[in-house]
């Protein structure tokens, strides 16, 4: 098997594990909607109990194994590896510091990173900082719990989505300009929002109805669940998660334009690759063309 060949098959393989792990979660989230029945709780914090440890397990698993693909099929070399590491590191000092310093509603300054990381670097890169940043910022900070593998999904998700920016800024011509940036913090404030939106699914289907008025119960069709979710939603969740939007958007603004330059170079510098070339020939850098001087050779003797 050639280097070539190898490469394409572990890229694919690793593809592969990202869209199940993309399956698992959405059938995760919406699993219980087809269930005859539910235990119902006022303790949302009850919902998932018995399948979130396998549940987890099999999220950890697959973000490991992805990894491990990665760096074999180059996908993913060591350096950018070790970056994850770093930004994941960095993120959950963030959310540590968010702990301490409880901020408005569901603001959260870790989507500051997933979302920039994601645009620059990728959707498998983005999915992995914000499903990681996640774990290790939850075992840091105390917040393991049931509802712990539905955050890495859609934290995940954000990141995995992020690079969905940029044909939109390339429609305006905003590569490296501030309509780049202002693209990128309506994303964060958009997802701000969805991830309120997605991650109140994990518990809904298991509320009692005595708890909450709009509540789900099975025979509902598809248009009376949505709407009676909508409603809780905009009763329970809205204004809390407009904070969240509300401060990724700030964020972003504020600090998108020296984040993305500083992410840039760094992802020029790992992708550098250096060819001996003959005379007159010409080396490609990251699809820039350039001249290369001939060495010269001195004989002695």
């Amino acid at each position: 098997m050639t280097d070539t060949t190898k490469t394409l098959t572990t890229r694919t393989l690793s593809g592969a594990l990202y869209a199940l792990a993309t399956i698992l979660g959405i059938l995760a989230f919406l699993y219980p909607f087809w269930l005859p029945t539910l235990a119902r709780s006022n303790n949302f914090g009850q919902a998932h109990t018995g399948d979130a440890p396998l549940l987890m397990t099999l999220l950890v698993g697959l973000c490991f194994a992805v990894l491990l693909l990665e760096v074999q099929g180059q996908g993913m070399g060591a350096k950018m590896l070790a970056l994850l590491g770093i930004l994941v590191a960095m993120n959950s000092v963030l959310r540590f510091a968010e702990v301490a310093i409880p901020g408005p509603g569901g603001f959260s300054p870790i989507f500051l990173l997933v979302v920039l990381a994601g645009y620059v670097y990728g959707t498998r890169f983005g999915f992995l900082l914000g499903a990681l940043t996640i774990l290790v910022s939850g075992l840091i900070t105390g917040g393991v719990g049931p509802w712990m593998p539905y955050q890495m999904f859609v934290a995940g998700w954000t990141g995995m989505a992020a690079p969905l920016c940029r044909p939109l800024v390339r429609l305006f011509h905003g590569d490296g300009a501030w309509t780049e940036v202002i693209v990128l913090a309506v994303y964060g404030a958009v997802w701000g929002l969805i991830y309120g939106m997605v991650m109140n699914i994990w518990f809904w289907p298991f509320i009692d109805a005595s708890s909450a008025g709009d509540t789900w119960a099975p025979g509902m069709t598809i248009a009376e669940t949505v709407r009676s979710y909508l409603v809780f939603y905009a009763v329970t969740s809205l204004l809390w998660d407009m904070m969240r939007a509300a401060g990724n958007f700030v964020l972003i603004l504020a600090f998108g334009e020296p984040v993305l330059r500083v992410l840039r170079r760094f992802h020029d510098r790992f992708t550098y690759t250096y060819t001996p070339a003959a005379t007159g020939a010409v080396t490609h850098v990251d699809g820039i063309v350039s001249p290369v001087k001939a060495a010269t050779s001195a004989v002695i003797g």
